[in-house]
């Protein structure tokens, strides 16, 4: 499946209408921190926005208003919005995802308040509260685990303050615990990873998964969809291993030395983000092994996943789009001036494989 034809436009008008929900066209360029927000992009960075754009479409499905949630109505650019980023910048897509974040803010006018929790949840709870002690009246927040939200909710429903969760849901009431979810369809990822690995396969033989890291959303979608498609269409193709790899390349890389000397004649290796795929490679090469040995499949869309496909050590990247602040910010303006959005905003991902990972390298972040 080829990525959508894109667009080259620096940003992307996203429509909410009531029962209806748009899927994105993000764009923004990347940063190498989270402490270059007052950096302006470079060329090559304006040159790469809006590369990786989800296609328009629209779903069906629960709306929410200011109203039934509570709360007044407000005028974005006067507002303060806090956004919580889970993980430590080590990961191009939370690189890019807190990049898109802060240039939509940038370019609305918007004051804008970050933290980083570092890979630590209880660190990430008192970000949240402190971002709503210095003011900030709208959170946009990144979760790093789905449970244990309860002391951010009790303090956000107390002063009515609207909350979008991107890329990863919490374990709480749309519409009364928080407003949003905008993020991918995860378990529909891992069925098109399935589709991957059947191809590269043939439908035969043993294959690995590099679980994400417990406790979240993405890890338990992406795993029911890949092995409920193996098992419906490929039932020659046998899931003999299962590890986690905590969404990390140094743990992908580890778990995949383990999996080498206990499954020697392993057929393929699913990796739940491209971190860990790209860990599996460094296994794989240290191992000995040539590319395409071993088929690997990977979620994300980085750029270094989708140059493993140029090189033959990957077979295909579904991807995860990580430019969150157009739709997030325009969600925000959308829900406080009164207007209907969408409980669930679930954008459309596209995919590489061995026929546009070349040409397409350059849409990749």
């Amino acid at each position: 499946m080829k990525p959508t034809a894109l667009a080259r436009r620096t940003s992307a008008r996203t429509v909410l209408a009531a029962g209806l929900v748009t899927s994105l066209a993000l764009a923004t360029g990347c940063t190498k921190s989270e402490d270059d927000s007052d950096t302006k992009p470079s060329a090559s960075q304006q040159d790469n926005a809006g590369q990786v754009v989800a296609s328009p479409g629209t779903a069906s499905g629960p709306t929410c208003t200011l109203d039934a949630y509570g709360g007044k109505r407000l005028d974005l650019k006067s507002a303060t919005v806090g956004f919580s980023q889970s993980e430590k910048e080590a990961n191009p897509f939370r690189i890019a995802e807190t990049a898109s974040i802060k240039a939509e803010a940038r370019a609305q006018g918007v004051k804008l308040l970050t933290a980083n929790a570092q890979s630590q949840f209880s660190k990430q709870i008192s970000d949240v509260q402190d971002l709503i002690a210095k003011g900030a009246n709208l959170l946009v927040i990144a979760p790093l685990n789905s449970d244990g939200w309860e002391p951010v909710l009790r303090t956000a429903a107390a002063r009515h303050i609207p909350i979008v969760t991107i890329d990863r849901k919490i374990n709480a009431t749309a519409c009364k615990d928080y407003v949003s979810f905008i993020g991918s369809d995860f378990t529909e990822q891992g069925r098109r990873a399935a589709d991957q690995m059947i191809a590269a396969t043939g439908g035969k033989g043993e294959i690995a998964v590099l679980l994400g890291a417990a406790g979240n959303n993405v890890t338990t979608e992406r795993t029911k969809g890949f092995e409920d498609r193996i098992r419906e269409k490929a039932p020659g193709l046998k899931v003999v291993f299962r590890q986690t790899g905590d969404f990390a390349r140094e743990k992908g890389q580890s778990v995949t030395e383990n999996l080498i000397q206990s499954r020697p004649g392993i057929t393929g290796i699913y990796a739940e983000n491209d971190e860990m795929g790209l860990g599996a490679v460094n296994a794989l090469k240290g191992a000995g092994k040539k590319p395409g040995d071993v088929k690997i499949v990977t979620i994300d869309g980085t750029r270094n996943a989708v140059q493993g496909i140029v090189d033959g050590w990957i077979y295909a990247v579904i991807e995860s789009n990580p430019r969150f602040g157009p739709l997030a910010f325009q969600t925000l303006d959308t829900f406080t001036k009164g207007e209907k959005v969408g409980q669930d905003i679930v954008i459309k991902d596209s995919a590489y494989d061995r026929s546009n990972a070349r040409p397409d390298l350059g849409k990749a972040y």
